[in-house]
């Protein structure tokens, strides 16, 4: 039997064109390169400009995409921005990008699961696609970090970065079969309430009438990780059958270069399989995943019909998995 499914039509990203080493932040901070890529793995971040704002990052890294996937906006139907640092409280950041694009039909929201946005984002976009509400979406992940940092605490401030990536996906009548039908395979999300104070911003409009500052108890994040992260990724393997020596590529949340290795080797996937680019960008936060996958597109690893694993875990706790063969 014949299936509808989100194949991606093409990826974009974009990077704002500060770069902030580890040795500047030594600079300002009690802290060393060293001390950061022992623990993060991370040796740079990007940081957007003054004046330049999350829709801004985001209209960037959609217009790659289109122009990747070779589509022009106006077939854009639906627009899903994850984020967790909009433009302004409202109107929805998305629909910033909507008019950036020059788009005025169709539907344009954002959505906010942190970390695990992106992951979110494909799986309510894709949800949309199959049951044919729209034809063709664009999905971004976009943060502008940088603006809910406190710059003196040591423990927060060296992980984040700026940044923003897009993919197009389009509804694609395909044969059925998990094993080689291209396009999203299956989607797994998970949150849990419990955890807030482990990660969280201390501010908001209902609660502090301020946008507040990231606030996050390391170990505690890190302990949840690896077990959540391969939680949702076996429940991926058995809704279709798939297994790690099934994945060509695994393109985790990057966070962490000690989570992520840990992560895959919980999981047998070997470390040439795992796309890596915390140490260029940083957390990015949503953000991160599309940017990954937009270097390993254009780094030629990434191929069509390769199948490709994506993770992610963020503040809520919320955490999510993805295969997803291109």
């Amino acid at each position: 039997m014949t299936q509808i499914r989100s194949v991606v039509l093409g990826c974009g990203s974009y990077l704002p064109e500060q770069v902030v080493t580890n040795a500047q932040l030594a600079a300002r901070i009690d802290t060393s390169d060293e001390w950061i890529v022992q623990r993060t793995g991370i040796r740079e971040r990007h940081i957007a400009a003054e004046g330049e704002f999350t829709s801004h990052l985001a209209i960037k890294a959609a217009q790659a995409a289109l122009a990747d996937a070779g589509v022009d906006a106006q077939s854009i139907e639906l627009i899903v921005l994850a984020t967790s640092t909009p433009d302004n409280t409202f109107p929805a950041t998305a629909v910033a990008v909507q008019h950036g694009l020059g788009i005025n039909h169709g539907a344009a929201f954002d959505l906010q699961a942190v970390c695990s946005g992106f992951v979110f984002a494909l799986a309510t976009a894709d949800n949309f696609l199959r049951t044919g509400a729209y034809k063709r979406a664009l999905v971004i992940g976009a943060e502008t970090f940088s603006r809910i940092l406190d710059w003196n605490d040591r423990g927060t401030c060296v992980l984040f970065g700026d940044g923003a990536g897009a993919v197009v996906l389009e509804a694609q009548e395909q044969p059925g079969n998990a094993a080689t039908d291209r396009g999203v395979v299956t989607t797994h999300l998970r949150s849990d309430g419990r955890h807030k104070a482990k990660l969280f911003v201390d501010g908001g409009p209902s609660s502090t009438q301020t946008v507040g500052h990231l606030r996050m108890e390391g170990r505690e994040v890190f302990k949840h990780a690896v077990g959540m992260i391969t939680d949702v990724i076996v429940d991926a393997f058995n809704a279709t059958g798939l297994n790690a020596d099934s994945i060509d590529w695994f393109v985790p949340h990057q966070a962490n270069k000690r989570i992520i290795d840990a992560s895959a080797h919980k999981l047998h996937i070997a470390p040439e399989k795992v796309v890596l680019t915390v140490d260029r960008h940083g957390n990015t936060s949503a953000a991160s995943i599309p940017l990954a996958l937009s270097v390993a597109r254009k780094d030629g690893r990434i191929k069509k019909g390769d199948l490709v694993l994506l993770e992610a875990m963020g503040g809520g706790f919320t955490w999510g998995s993805a295969l997803v063969r291109w």
